[in-house]
């Protein structure tokens, strides 16, 4: 061999064994990330790029379609264009989303007039706008997807300690982005945000922190009326820690522990006080739904009868999924415990109690019941079950996730 041809077997020599000593430094690097931050990001970032590789190839599709968009879906297509241009971008804002933009844009210093909606959301995108340039629809899919992959976090954590070990709880993780409209948790709405602090109440009330569950509670129930429905379920965990005692000791010490779950309506009320200072009316929230969206409380289990037998086709379907939801959770009530089934039966009754016009959005909804993951991950234990299973609610949410792109997004929110 030459002079030559040494030098260049050195030098090749020389950049294996570099990129050998890159690749042990990533390793290290990762290794030195405290669990289960590498699997969290892991499934955030792979949710990320899947979904929106599927979702250009859908909208390359569609857009050559002579039906897409359809007239009542084109004043979104225009609001998606003026956001942005990028396609991959702008798929994920749709209706709710411009009224969470127009409220991070209402100036504070004149009279507020728009209450039909919790403001969290919005508000959390208030100061980050300034930093992205006062892109507001930026700001909102920003708060989004931090909360995403919070949501994902605390689900891991909660999920551990419920479930008991690793396997279980990475399959309680993925079971949620495989709801069958958990691509939401990526679009510019609140569910991610509304699931994030659910889970997180819940890991610290699992862990007798009572003073955090109580500041994050406050903010439960500012980013969705149904949240101030969830001091329940997370008093039944306090009770459930004193092994469900209800002598005056035992009664004092639940007031001395758990006072903080004063804070959760405390939250919702804090949103009321600010509808009457801005109004003069304590109930502009309600009073605005009601005018916006026909919305008036009714008793749920006929409201899922009519949405059986008396809806069309398409809302029959959403309310058989509602079903299918109950129908998991008392069928786990053992495994996933009184807490988390109250919690379920809340998320899933309560939107229902607004009557037909929630029929739209009922899918939406559901993604906020999270019992249902923890109910597959104990049952889906023998891999095959598991595999199965994975593949059936990936194809679902795949199909519901092209009819989101398809411009039929009122079958989804």
């Amino acid at each position: 061999m030459g002079d030559r041809g040494r030098a260049d077997a050195a030098e090749r020599g020389a950049s294996t064994g570099r990129a050998r000593r890159m690749a042990a430094g990533a390793r290290r690097a990762v290794a030195r990330v405290p669990a289960p931050w590498p699997y969290v990001v892991a499934v955030f970032v792979g949710t990320k790029v899947v979904l929106s590789l599927l979702g250009l190839l859908a909208l390359s599709a569609f857009d050559e379609a002579p039906w897409a968009p359809p007239p009542y879906e084109t004043a979104m297509r225009d609001q998606q264009r003026a956001v942005s241009g990028h396609r991959w971008f702008s798929l994920w804002f749709a209706w709710d989303t411009f009224l969470y933009d127009h409220l991070a844009r209402l100036p504070l210093d004149e009279p507020w007039r728009d209450f039909g909606f919790p403001l969290l959301y919005p508000f959390l995108a208030r100061p980050l706008a300034p930093l992205l340039g006062g892109d507001t629809a930026l700001a909102l899919l920003v708060v989004a997807n931090v909360a995403f992959l919070l949501t994902l976090y605390y689900a891991y954590r909660l999920g551990e300690r419920l479930l008991g070990d690793d396997p279980a709880a990475r399959r309680f993780v993925r079971y949620l982005v495989l709801l069958p409209a958990a691509f939401l948790f990526q679009a510019a709405l609140t569910e991610s945000l509304f699931l994030c602090l659910a889970l997180a109440a819940f890991h610290y009330a699992e862990r007798r922190r009572w003073l955090v569950v109580g500041v994050v509670g406050f903010f439960l129930a500012l980013s969705r009326s149904v949240g101030f429905f969830v001091v329940l379920p997370l008093a039944l965990v306090l009770l459930r820690q004193g092994d469900y005692r209800l002598g005056p000791r035992a009664l004092w010490r639940y007031v001395r522990t758990g006072w903080p779950l004063l804070l959760v309506p405390a939250g919702w009320l804090s949103f009321m006080a600010f509808c009457y200072w801005q109004s003069g009316d304590w109930f502009a929230y309600k009073h605005a739904q009601e005018k916006g969206w026909g919305i008036s409380v009714q008793n749920p289990l006929r409201v899922i009868w009519h949405g059986l037998t008396d809806a069309p086709t398409r809302d029959a379907l959403r309310v058989w999924i509602a079903v299918a939801v109950l129908v998991v959770l008392l069928a786990a009530a053992r495994q996933i415990g009184l807490p988390y089934l109250v919690y379920g039966l809340i998320m899933v009754l309560v939107p229902l109690s607004m009557g037909p016009p929630v029929y739209k959005s009922l899918l939406r909804y559901l993604l906020a019941v999270f019992p249902i993951g923890l109910a597959l991950a104990r049952w889906a234990r023998h891999a095959t079950l598991d595999v199965w299973l994975t593949a059936a609610l990936a194809l679902l949410q795949g199909a519901l996730f092209v009819t989101w792109l398809a411009y039929w997004t009122h079958f989804i929110i």
